[in-house]
Order: C-alpha cells, then sequence, then structure tokens
C-alpha cells in the first residue's frame, strides 16, 4: 500500500513537472496585431512575435460581435506573420485574438481586435467599432490603391482608349468612302434620260420607220 502511494506521488509530480516545463517553454502572445485590407467580405490579419521566441504556428480565433458564428484557424510549420480572412459578412463588426503555436503549446491569446468590415459601396474606407476601445490600438485605417492596382487600372484606361481611337479613325475611313461613292453615283449621266422625246412630231417620231402602202386597183 504504501509503494502503490508512493508510485502515486511519483507519477503525480513528474507529471506536474511536464506540465510546468510545458507551460515554461510556451512562446509569448503575439504583439502589435492589426486589420488592414478591409473589403466588404475579406479582411488581412498580422501581427509580429517577441524577439528571441521560437513559433512554428499560429492560430486565429475569429467570431462576430453579436455570437452568431466563431471560426478557428490554426496553421503549423510556417512562419507567416499574417493570415487573410475570408467569406465575411458586410456591414458586420468582428473580434479576432491571436495566438504563436510552439514546440510544447499554444501561447496566451493576444489583445483582443475589433474590426468592421465595409459595405459593397464602400471602397478603401474603414470605421472603427469604438475609438476609444484600446483593443484597437493596432488597427490600421489607412486604405491606400496598391501601386499594382493603381498600373492595372492605368493600362486597362489605356487600352480602352486606343480601341475607342481606333473605332473612331475606322468609322471616319468608311464614312469618307461612303461619301465618295454618293458623289460618284451623282455624276452619272442617265441613259434612259439621254435622248429627249417629244409626242408631237421630231425625235420621237423618228424612232419609228414609215412604211409605204399600196393600194391595188383592179378595174372589172
Amino acid at each position: 500500500m504504501i509503494q502503490l502511494v508512493t508510485f502515486m506521488s511519483l507519477g503525480l509530480c513528474l507529471f506536474g513537472c511536464h506540465i510546468c516545463f510545458a507551460g515554461a517553454n510556451r512562446p509569448a502572445a503575439p504583439v502589435n496585431v492589426s486589420v488592414t485590407h478591409l473589403r466588404a467580405d475579406s479582411a488581412t490579419v498580422s501581427w509580429n512575435i517577441p524577439e528571441g521566441e521560437t513559433v512554428i504556428g499560429f492560430a486565429i480565433s475569429q467570431q462576430r460581435q453579436d455570437g452568431l458564428m466563431q471560426r478557428f484557424i490554426r496553421e503549423v510549420n510556417t512562419t507567416s506573420r499574417a493570415c487573410i480572412l475570408w467569406d465575411l459578412d458586410e456591414d458586420t463588426d468582428y473580434i479576432i485574438q491571436v495566438q504563436s503555436v510552439g514546440l510544447y503549446g499554444e501561447s496566451l491569446a493576444s489583445k483582443k481586435i475589433h474590426f468592421r468590415t465595409l459595405k459593397k459601396s464602400e471602397h478603401f474606407q474603414s470605421t472603427m467599432m469604438d475609438q476609444d476601445d484600446p483593443a484597437v490600438e493596432g488597427l490600421d485605417i489607412s486604405r491606400h490603391l496598391q501601386t499594382g492596382e493603381i498600373l492595372i487600372i492605368m493600362t486597362v484606361l489605356l487600352m480602352w482608349a486606343a480601341v475607342i481611337v481606333l473605332f473612331c479613325k475606322q468609322y471616319d475611313i468608311i464614312k469618307d468612302n461612303d461619301s465618295n461613292n454618293h458623289s460618284k453615283e451623282k455624276s452619272k449621266p442617265l441613259s434612259g434620260q439621254s435622248t429627249p422625246e417629244y409626242h408631237n412630231g421630231g425625235l420621237l417620231g423618228s424612232k419609228f420607220q414609215r412604211t409605204s402602202s399600196s393600194v391595188s386597183i383592179i378595174k372589172v
């Protein structure tokens, strides 16, 4: 009985030591968590890792402010410090928290970050749920077009302008050709009206040959 108690005590001690060791080696919580590139149905979450921490992945807790939906994203074997949240509802408040995944477990959750998705009619604008909320310290509210997006838009506009100019030139050429053809048709003499005809003698009568008729008188 004494040996059984001793064995159980040793087992509990080893288990407690393992828990303490694992807890001591868990990474610290992410810092500088921010939400950028807000859209009506997506957003980008980014964060930093304290210096000296060994991190092999991340875990993100995402939920709607009204509690109707909650999602948990976990990814390991990555050094990424950002994640895109998809399939969000437009004009909706969300809360997210980020955890670092280490060799011996996950860190504590970061501060809660509040953000609100845009309406479909809005472009590159964002509204924060509460300006005085300290949880939104890392929220980036600047929404600027990226250089690549500007180049794409300018290229498309130039292509459309070139197409319109080419179409106008072709239209002018076709219009000029039609005008020239119409002028030529007007200048041609009409064969049917080249020779005037007169009903009472004159030229109209010349068209018909006079046939001489002879009358033979037989006397009996």
